[in-house]
């Protein structure tokens, strides 16, 4: 049971929600899906909550009029870059609101819900309790005078009304007051304990470290029941038997996951199948792809429910972390974003590249996945990744074995003689074999980004295989020796067969790429099959096959230019952010033990250089005084290396080994960062002995 996050129907999408959710979950379903395995991948339009209502007002329109004008977009938004949802469902339906229903009166009637009356913000004039949408106020956090009862788009910081500092209505302009009414509420801190020895004892060494430690933080926070109900005419209404719930609804919290079991209901009604077995049967793997601002409803709040219902618990929960564009934060509210509709309608066209652009799309936003930590998207970069690597090195090689075919083969399969192996052939047929079982482990532990790398790898293997080889050298050679077409026939043989693989193993990365490819050799989509892969079976000898046709365009210069200041104007059209003078956010509260595990020491470094390739790496040697280390940094773009020869710094001492750009780093040097952006180095104001220790 595969989901990703249903997102809101107020607006279009932009690719930092793609890259969050929609396009890991795309990638793992298709490699599950090409292994045979029994997968359902389910989404849909979040259309409930105040987000929908606050829009309406915005486009004089209402609620049911915006989700019905954005819900088809965002559907063909995903099918046009090759999202395969087994569905795309909405919350609005009969089947979501029952299946809603049923499961907020299922844990009434066992009394896991509580009630209980508290002071709520109401607009007088509007005669209208507030949600949290609906008020705005200084952030106690940052000063932003924007920010909104439940979060600030500023800093990101999660809210209360109560927070904020000048509370004011949207509706009408005025200070609310507080006034008494009854909720519902979800009482977690009942489940402080089971949360803890699941996601801390069970998982916390499979699930990523980020989903772990935000889990770990609120429930060290402790843990608070939750309003489960509200007062608002937007959304699932609370049974008509439920004593003082006229007017209310099911707080959109509580209800837009359970649209992931309503979904699978209705697919289950589209297909004759049954869905119970994808929600009940401990046997099932429930996988949440979500990005990090959804963790805790994922991973806390949903779990109780699912747990308190009956129904089984996620396996993983692998979220990423935030994407940014071209030096800042995408925001919708500051327009610097880039919604999948434009890509779309600028690059998807049939005129400017049709599916292929989609792929393109898809390989840049995986490789630069924010699996681990925050990433950016950049113009130049999108150009790089498609110019230098799917045209250059993936697209180049398999137009080169479908050229050389044709022109040396006669446009057939050639024949294979292994009597002429030789030690580059072995190699080569072997590095497709093993690149197999590389990508599938990678994909079964949720690294997408490294797992198209080793695809993208066995491109490049095939073209320093084919450049050695030289089989247009040795095609002059046929004159006064006719056995040279025995070796261009291994060679371009090879090569075909790794053509074909690279179909199987792209297909989850390059979907569009990998049916073209599929398409150019002659052979039906069943060979994208995930068993197929490895296997230098998969064209038959004397097999004609179609002419070349090139993958992938080259993007143009003139095209990035516009892209960025066509992303710049519209920025400079929205009305800017008022802020005060920025208060640094806090980190998690942690306690003693967790800081005791650093270990901290003065290193000196005593030598430096540039990494090749790598305009942000230096490679140093830094003297710890019981050995010396190699540590990479990424300082190269503040300080030339013969500049900090002989500066001492603070260095982690027991960070994990990592290799960057072939080099295993053994450590990490602490910086600052001032206003500018500039770094400086963390140092002892005195010279002191390396290996001394920081506390």
């Amino acid at each position: 049971m595969i989901t990703a996050a249903l997102p809101y129907a107020n607006g279009l999408k932009h690719i930092g929600h793609l890259a969050g959710a929609y396009l890991p979950a795309d990638i793992y379903v298709r490699y599950l899906r090409a292994q045979k395995r029994d997968v359902v991948f389910v989404c849909g339009s979040d259309e409930h909550g105040t987000a929908i209502p606050i829009q309406a007002t915005k486009e004089g329109t209402t609620a049911q009029g915006i989700i019905d004008k954005y819900h088809p977009i965002i559907e063909q938004n995903f099918n046009d870059l090759g999202i395969s949802f087994d569905i795309y469902h909405r919350t609005s339906s009969p089947i979501h609101h029952e299946t809603a229903s049923e499961f907020f009166t299922a844990l009434n009637n066992k009394g896991d819900l509580i009630t209980k009356e508290s002071e709520q913000y109401y607009d007088e004039q509007e005669q209208s309790f507030l949600a949290d949408r609906y008020i705005k106020g200084t952030c106690p956090n940052c000063g932003f005078q924007a920010a909104y009862g439940d979060q600030c788009e500023s800093c990101g910081k999660s809210l209360s009304p109560d927070e904020l500092i000048n509370p004011v209505s949207t509706l009408s302009g005025n200070t609310p007051i507080k006034k008494l009414t009854k909720h519902w509420y979800l009482p977690l801190d009942r489940h402080e304990d089971f949360l803890r020895k699941w996601i801390i004892e069970e998982h916390g060494n499979d699930w990523r470290s980020t989903v772990v430690g935000q889990c770990k933080s609120w429930i060290d926070g402790g843990l608070q029941p939750r309003a489960v109900t509200r007062d608002l005419d937007w959304g699932v209404a609370l049974p008509d038997d439920v004593e003082g719930g006229k007017g209310k609804v099911l707080y959109v919290w509580f209800d837009a996951p359970i649209g992931y079991i309503s979904a699978t209901k209705q697919w289950a009604l589209n297909t004759g199948k049954d869905w119970r077995p994808y929600w009940e049967d401990q046997d099932t793997k429930l996988i949440h792809f979500i990005g990090k601002d959804n963790i805790v409803f994922h991973c806390i709040i949903f779990p109780v429910m699912l747990q308190l219902h009956g129904n089984i618990l996620p396996t993983n929960v692998p979220a990423n972390e935030f994407m940014n564009l071209e030096g800042d934060k995408m925001s919708t509210s500051r327009n610097w974003k880039l919604e999948m509709e434009d890509y779309i309608n600028d690059f998807i066209k049939p005129e400017n590249g049709g599916s292929q652009l989609a792929d393109t799309l898809r390989y840049y936003l995986t490789a630069i996945a924010p699996e681990s930590k925050d990433s950016e998207f950049t113009w130049k970069g999108f150009q790089d990744a498609n110019n230098s690597e799917l045209v250059s090195i993936f697209g180049n090689f398999i137009n080169r074995a479908l050229v050389l075919m044709h022109k040396l083969c006669n446009g057939k399969v050639p024949p294979l003689h292994n009597d002429l192996f030789d030690e580059l052939d072995q190699a080569t047929i072997g590095a497709i074999q093993q690149s197999k079982a590389k990508i599938e482990q990678l994909l079964e532990d949720y690294k997408f980004r490294d797992a198209q790398f080793e695809v993208i790898n066995l491109a490049r293997i095939g073209n320093q295989y084919m450049q050695k080889k030289e089989p247009w050298i040795l095609a002059k050679q046929l004159a006064e020796n006719p056995a040279a077409q025995q070796l261009i026939n291994n060679c371009l043989h090879i090569c075909l067969q790794l053509t074909a693989n690279l179909a199987i193993l792209s297909n989850p990365f390059l979907p569009f790429t990998a049916k073209k490819i599929c398409y150019l050799l002659k052979v039906v989509d069943k060979i994208l099959d995930w068993e197929n892969a490895g296997s230098m079976k998969l064209l038959s000898v004397g097999y004609s096959l179609r002419a070349p046709e090139l993958l992938f365009r080259k993007i143009e210069d003139e095209e990035i230019t516009q892209q960025i200041e066509k992303l710049k104007a519209a920025a400079v059209n929205k009305e800017p952010i008022v802020q005060t003078t920025p208060v640094p956010a806090v980190k998690p509260e942690i306690v003693f033990d967790d800081f005791a595990k650093i270990d901290l020491k003065v290193g000196t470094i005593v030598a430096a250089e540039k990494v090749e390739k790598a305009d942000k790496l230096l490679k140093l040697q830094v003297d710890l005084g019981f050995e010396t280390r190699t540590i990479v940094s990424g300082i190269a773009m503040h300080f030339a290396p013969e500049a900090i020869v002989g500066k001492q710094v603070t260095v982690v001492c027991n960070l994990a080994p990592r290799k960057m750009r072939g080099i295993e780093s053994n450590g990490m040097i602490l910086m600052a960062e001032d206003a500018n952006g500039k770094l400086h180095f963390v140092n002892p104001e005195d010279a002191i002995n390396p290996g001394s220790g920081v506390s």
